[in-house]
């Protein structure tokens, strides 16, 4: 097995999958669908095509910075209503996920796929963001040494270095978590489950259907200070 790695890191994120009428929700981690539209995003994929080799891969995701989740009041003038008629003003509710930052690893026996998209995270079609347009990535999402061609992903997990940058935020984590990393691992027979496995992303024929998550607990990841990342990420 091949395992890709890709970092989702930013002052912003939202990753909802119940969200309703005037409620936008986030989850705790990245969703399969905000992680496989991103995929598409960078690979100038249509909404229309199909998505099946990329729903295919085994998703994990690595917590390094859990963030805090923060809402918003957002207005809207001149809605429509469903039974005709104009709302003056609509008012919704935002949660999003401050300061967060994931590792996110797709595992595969198909390495040809695994390369073609660190290829398109390198130069991406169209524009990534964290699963809301206005919520960019801060450090980019491709990793130049994410391609972990003989690691499969708990291996990976365990090996790539923290993403944080501050030494004084990586031992105070370690020490609030008990020195352990929280992991979400596809299992079909997982404890938990979301409704975020994408079938279509077709514009009014979306369609989504559960996922089964484990939860686990690994020692924390090596520290690298930044002066060393960015040695080890030069060409």
């Amino acid at each position: 097995m091949a395992t890709l790695l890709l970092r989702l890191q930013g002052p912003m994120q939202a990753w909802g999958v119940q969200s309703r009428f005037g409620v936008r929700d986030t989850g705790r981690e990245p969703s399969k669908s905000g992680v496989i539209g991103l995929l598409c995003a960078a690979l100038g994929r249509e909404r229309e095509a199909p998505v099946d080799d990329l729903a295919s891969l085994k998703m994990g995701v690595r917590v390094d910075k859990p963030g805090r989740v923060m809402m918003d009041f957002h207005t809207a003038n001149a809605v429509l209503k469903a039974g005709g008629g104009i709302k003056n003003t609509e008012i919704s509710r935002r949660y999003y996920l401050a300061d967060a930052a994931f590792l996110v690893g797709l595992e595969s026996a198909n390495l040809t796929l695994l390369e073609k998209l660190h290829a398109a995270l390198h130069n991406p079609a169209w524009m990534l963001f964290l699963g809301r347009k206005s919520f960019v990535p801060s450090p980019p999402v491709y990793l130049p040494d994410g391609l972990r061609c003989e690691e499969d992903l708990v291996g990976a997990f365990h090996t790539y270095p923290w993403l944080g940058r501050s030494d004084r935020e990586y031992k105070k984590l370690c020490r609030e978590q008990g020195g352990q990393i929280r992991l979400m691992l596809e299992d079909e027979n997982g404890e938990m489950q979301a409704n975020d496995f994408p079938i279509s992303f077709e514009k009014g024929n979306r369609q989504f259907v559960p996922r089964r998550m484990h939860v686990d607990w690994i020692d924390f990841p090596p520290y690298q200070t930044p002066e060393t990342k960015a040695q080890e990420n030069a060409p």
